[in-house]
């Protein structure tokens, strides 16, 4: 166990990183315990309050908001990745990856917008859907803008002082924390809840093209740490590297080249996400259309209802009627919509 709070390391050389250290080396970070631990509990809360209504709050939401989320947190601030970041570039890496890709992508699949508004008291949940459609909101949420700001959190932080200045400083390595956190939510949250936080435009198909894009972005800032020239806090590392230390130059492709393949990864799991709310989405559309038809069905069907004998049939007398065949049958075997085409199918009629 290694210690951070003062932000010096412990006297001595960390021993080499092995893959059982990789696993089993962990340190205490008070800040990233107190969020884990407040948004466990906030979760907790929500989900009782809903199953003590009667309501079911599905278990794979809450698994993936305390596995993915909670526990990709837990594994970014206080791993082996945060023990030897500060003498490694490639742990430094790998943890800022999964504090704007996999740790919002966790909590995006909980759902933690929809569940505030349904556990909340009415005018609770109410303040949280005006919060959400306000207009600062909306547009930081905006898709296109709140995956620039995700590329533009990675390019500053590692293309500016901020980085560098952060491995020296305790109270700025955890400020960065949360700006890769806040940055990757801003996109993830907004796509994946079920809650109407993105325009009307932004349809499933169209996510699913912003998700693509978003893909595409995201393996800039490792192909660009892995293939730029300068060394990325340079100094810093050569200075603090270990003797078992690969090269700086060899740790940064190292770094890079993690950044890239995790961003990759994480692209499949969000998309196949996506789609899977996209195909629930058709079902459910499909079954309210099929309760109207076959509600359509049965008022035409049922003996001396006006559907049965067309339009007008039964408020003018038959000696009145036209004798146009057209003007006396059923309006489904008529009209072609999606009623009478189901109607139609239904009676054996072609």
């Amino acid at each position: 166990m290694y210690g951070r709070t003062t932000g010096r390391w412990p006297a001595g050389e960390l021993l080499e990183l092995t893959t059982g250290r990789l696993l089993s080396t962990w340190q205490l970070d008070v800040p990233a315990l107190v969020l884990i631990v407040a948004l466990a509990a906030g979760y907790g809360w929500g989900v009782l309050r809903v199953r003590r209504r009667g309501e079911v709050w599905p278990a794979g939401r809450a698994a993936a908001f305390g596995l993915i989320g909670l526990g990709g947190l837990a594994v970014a601030t206080m791993s082996a990745l945060a023990v030897y970041d500060r003498v490694l570039f490639w742990p430094a890496a790998v943890q800022n990856v999964l504090l704007d890709l996999v740790v919002p992508l966790g909590l995006a699949l909980g759902d933690p917008l929809r569940l505030s508004v349904e556990a909340l008291p009415a005018a609770a949940g109410a303040r949280v859907r005006r919060a959400v459609s306000g207009r600062l909101v909306r547009v930081l949420t905006f898709p296109l803008v709140s995956t620039a700001l995700v590329l533009a959190t990675e390019l500053t932080i590692y293309f500016t002082p901020y980085f560098a200045t952060a491995l020296r400083v305790g109270w700025l390595h955890e400020v960065m924390y949360l700006h890769l956190l806040l940055a990757g939510c801003l996109f993830v949250v907004p796509v994946l809840t079920h809650e109407k936080a993105l325009p009307a435009w932004c349809t499933h198909p169209v996510r699913a093209g912003l998700v693509f894009l978003d893909g595409v972005v995201d393996a800039v800032p490792g192909v660009v740490v892995m293939t730029h020239g300068t060394l990325i806090a340079g100094a810093w590392y050569a200075r603090h590297a270990p003797s078992w230390s690969p090269d700086v130059e060899r740790d940064q492709q190292l770094g890079g080249g993690a950044m890239l393949s995790i961003a990759e990864l994480v692209a499949l799991p969000f998309l196949l996400a996506l789609l899977y709310q996209w195909a629930r989405a058709e079902r459910a559309e499909s079954r309210v259309l099929d309760r109207r038809l076959d509600a359509e069905f049965a008022l035409a069907a049922a003996p001396g209802s006006e559907a049965g004998v067309g339009s007008g049939a039964a408020s003018v007398p038959s000696h009145a009627q036209a004798p146009s065949a057209d003007r006396v049958r059923p309006w489904w075997e008529t009209e072609q919509n999606d009623v009478a085409v189901r109607i139609r199918r239904q009676r054996g009629e072609t």
